[in-house]
């Protein structure tokens, strides 16, 4: 996982570009003064209410440095945002959209993906985590322990929706159980093929009417949708899709 940019609150903190963003967002009328704190007029686009930036005491709520952070997002070219939040952040995207609107982008430029909590397992027990007693499992300690495709597989096998139980165990083994070495044994199992077909008489031509069996039928069926998985992981935001085909294909390859 390779990321272009990190960027770094304390930096933009300190840089004046929190500032610069509600005074452009002052100078085009959606920021308001009441009872000592700074507004901003969210429910001009749609919020429930308006939103304190400034609070009383002079300091920023987290509403304000998210403004000045997706302004830089559009000021450095990105036409169209993506956003991958908590599941407690979900009340948090009417205001943002409203932001996003007041300075003047469209409310359709920015998707915000809510992601749900992922438990892990280990010797059949919960691995206990809690970000209040400092106790947790880092992504690099769990890549290090899996390795990083078994990763990225995992954490990206169900819907977003939906909630993620990450067994260490299960995942580690090279069993069919594992959905990992599920796919990859039908790769190792095609590459076989393939070596062994190397050796094997050439033909001059081919005669598709061969491929009459139900097993091969339904394997190509299911190659001609490869295309359509991909578009609808794409237009969906939702890799599972693919990873759901490539299990489905997986399946029928070793019936075959």
């Amino acid at each position: 996982m390779r990321f272009d940019v990190w960027y770094s609150q304390k930096k933009l903190r300190s840089s004046g570009k929190v500032s610069k963003a509600l005074g452009l967002l002052k100078d085009k009328g959606h920021i308001f003064e009441n009872e000592g704190a700074i507004w901003f007029r969210s429910t001009a686009f749609g919020d429930d209410k308006d939103r304190v930036v400034i609070k009383s005491d002079g300091s920023n709520t987290y509403l304000a440095p998210d403004i000045a952070y997706h302004l830089e997002k559009y000021r450095r070219g990105f036409e169209r945002i993506i956003d991958i939040w908590g599941p407690d952040h979900h009340g948090y995207i009417p205001r943002m959209k409203a932001a996003i609107q007041a300075l003047g982008f469209s409310k359709d430029s920015i998707d915000v993906l809510i992601v749900q909590l992922a438990t892990l397992y280990k010797g059949g027990a919960v691995v206990s985590m809690s970000t209040r007693a400092g106790e947790f499992i880092t992504l690099r300690e769990v890549r290090e322990e899996v390795g990083k495709d078994v990763a990225r597989f995992c954490f990206i096998m169900r819907r977003l929706s939906s909630h993620l139980d990450f067994d260490l165990d299960v995942v580690k083994k090279e069993s069919m159980e594992n959905p990992v070495y599920y796919i990859q044994y039908a790769h190792a199992r095609i590459l076989s093929m393939l070596e062994k077909g190397k050796s094997a008489p050439k033909s001059a031509s081919f005669d598709p009417k061969l491929l009459n069996q139900p097993e091969e039928v339904a394997l190509l069926r299911a190659l001609s949708q490869f295309p359509t998985a991909v578009a609808l992981g794409a237009k969906t935001l939702e890799p599972y899709t693919v990873l759901q085909y490539l299990g489905d294909l997986a399946g029928l390859f070793h019936s075959f």
